[in-house]
């Protein structure tokens, strides 16, 4: 595996291989405010027939087309561009998260497949608790309530092994291999994965973190963080330098956006120089890195039949391509040179979960399932998508419901993000499904890959927004670790759904896991950290 090299550089070394001509412009890519250029490209009429875009260089991958399929055509959108002297266009579409041990993002990569590696000797038989760390316990009441402590949903912990040339830059010595966690406390948490203790002071937010932030994958210092929730500061999103551990950018309230909630769950992806970052006021940002901070490049704004929808998912990336799930269950792709959309697919209700990319057979294609929240809707979709052009290849459909108790509502449907087969397991793709049938429940299903069909579900005691991760063993059999919202944790043999071991041990897991190894970190609802492992 390729170690990048740890710089605090704005420009890709493929930078280098650009004309004088173009490096003109690049350079003059300013990080003050210049004017906007505001481009309204609504409805539009024909398919552009443009193929993709071919490179004549080795090892450079080409450009999907710039297309616009007629699916798209009920989207009116703008797209404001800042910085009208810096060109979008990605330099280089290589999947960085690929190049750099480590996981950065939520699900890992670009893909949201949650390529983890997790590795097993032999046929596991319990789950272990390796440590526990726990987190301060925030009781300061809001408009939205107390948030208390450990983690809320999607919550994943971002796992690093920082490089000797790294390690130099750190103003006091931290892990070798740390920990980085997003807390509902308003602090982001730094933790020694090997011993579970704290490897640095907290660094205070002033808001909630329920989502999953960023780490650059080119190991520049670089944190991106969102508010989940608004407390007692300012609510947006920001950059922590890790290097200086400060705050070095904030993004707060846009007076352009077309929704006006400005939480920030979705974890942003980097492609090229530039940072990718859905919002909940219904926008996506397109912003140009440097140390430390951002420069805002380009905006998207886009309603549908009148309305804006927030972006609580993760953009899932191919290429130039990148893909996200909103409120109103639309799936766009969009662009990622212009950020215009190329195509639409619609579910029947709000889509939070994060769309997952598969390559099969060569071909590319999006695992995504939405919620069941609104009057009217008693089933659950889970679909299979062309990753190209967003036609349907399958979908699949589970009696599901929101349940009101007590006052308080709870939706059914997929909250969390599909995992893939892999292995013995390689046919079948898989995901957790809050039913809600009799009670607060759910269930892991295993879908075909090729047909949809349900291959087979298995009961869990209580509903489940974690999202699954798997192990493989020596013989390449596959088994599936995940985690419910009444802190009881499963594992399952992932072929025919067999219960290994069931525990509890925790509060409420709304959280997804990172997996290193045999090992797993996960946070729940409360105060508490675990790191587990698989035996």
């Amino acid at each position: 595996m390729k170690m990048r090299i740890c710089v605090k550089c704005f420009y890709d070394e493929a930078m280098k291989s650009i004309t004088i001509t173009v490096m003109i412009l690049f350079t003059s890519c300013s990080f003050s405010p210049s004017r906007h250029i505001t481009t309204d490209t609504t409805m539009h009429d024909s398919i552009s027939t443009e193929t993709s875009v071919t490179d004549e260089r080795p090892n450079i991958l080409p450009h999907l087309p710039d297309t616009i399929y007629p699916s798209a055509h009920r989207i009116r959108y703008k797209i404001y561009v800042t910085d009208t002297l810096c060109s979008g266009e990605l330099s280089s579409i290589d999947n960085l998260y690929n190049e750099t041990p480590g996981v950065f993002t939520f699900r890992k990569g670009a893909m949201r497949d949650a390529d983890f590696g997790g590795i097993i000797d032999s046929v596991p038989t319990r789950i272990s608790v390796d440590w526990i760390y726990r987190t301060s316990y925030d009781t300061v009441s809001t408009k939205y309530g107390r948030w208390g402590g450990g983690t809320g949903w999607t919550g994943q912990p971002l796992y690093v092994e920082w490089p000797d040339s790294c390690m130099s830059l750190f103003p006091s010595n931290v892990a070798k291999k740390e920990v980085i966690i997003g807390s509902l406390d308003r602090n982001l948490h730094f933790i020694d994965f090997e011993t579970g203790k704290r490897s640095r002071t907290p660094i205070y937010v002033e808001n909630p973190i329920k989502g999953t932030p960023s780490l650059d994958p080119e190991l520049n210092g670089n944190l991106y963080v969102g508010h989940g929730v608004p407390a007692l500061g300012d609510f947006g999103a920001e950059v922590i330098d890790l290097y200086q551990n400060q705050r070095t950018h904030f993004f707060g309230r846009d007076p352009k956006a077309w929704r006006g909630w400005n939480a920030y769950d979705s974890s942003p992806i980097r492609v090229s120089r530039f940072l990718f970052r859905p919002g909940e006021n219904g926008s996506i940002y397109k912003f140009a890195i440097a140390p430390g901070r951002l420069a805002l490049h380009s905006t998207l704004n886009y309603s549908i039949d009148g309305y804006t929808p927030g972006i609580e998912s993760s953009m899932a990336v191919w290429r130039n391509y990148g893909y996200v799930a909103d409120n109103a269950g639309n799936i766009i792709c969009i662009n990622l040179n212009t950020i215009k959309p190329v195509w639409r697919y619609k579910l029947p209700d709000d889509t939070d979960a994060t769309p997952v990319i598969a390559e099969e057979n060569g071909q590319m294609y999006l695992y995504v399932g939405c919620e069941v929240e609104h009057e009217g809707v008693n089933e659950a979709v889970f679909a299979k998508l062309d990753a190209l052009n967003g036609y349907e290849i399958w979908r699949n459909s589970i009696p599901a419901a929101r349940v009101d108790i007590d006052g308080k509502h709870f939706d059914g449907g997929y909250y969390a993000s599909p995992l893939l087969g892999s292995g013995d397991c390689s046919h079948l793709v898989f995901d957790n499904i809050v039913t809600n049938s009799g009670g607060r429940n759910g269930k892991l299903v295993a879908f075909d890959r090729d047909t949809g069909r349900t291959v087979y579900s298995v009961k869990l005691r209580y509903y489940a927004w974690s999202s699954p991760v798997g192990f493989l063993d020596c013989n390449g059999n596959m088994y599936i670790f995940t985690a419910d919202c009444s802190g009881r944790v499963y594992l399952f043999r992932g072929i025919d759904g067999h219960l290994i071991t069931s525990e509890s041990i925790g509060a409420n897991f709304e959280s997804s896991p990172v997996v290193v190894g045999n090992s797993i970190v996960v946070g729940s609802r409360g105060t508490n950290i675990y790191r587990l492992s698989i035996q």
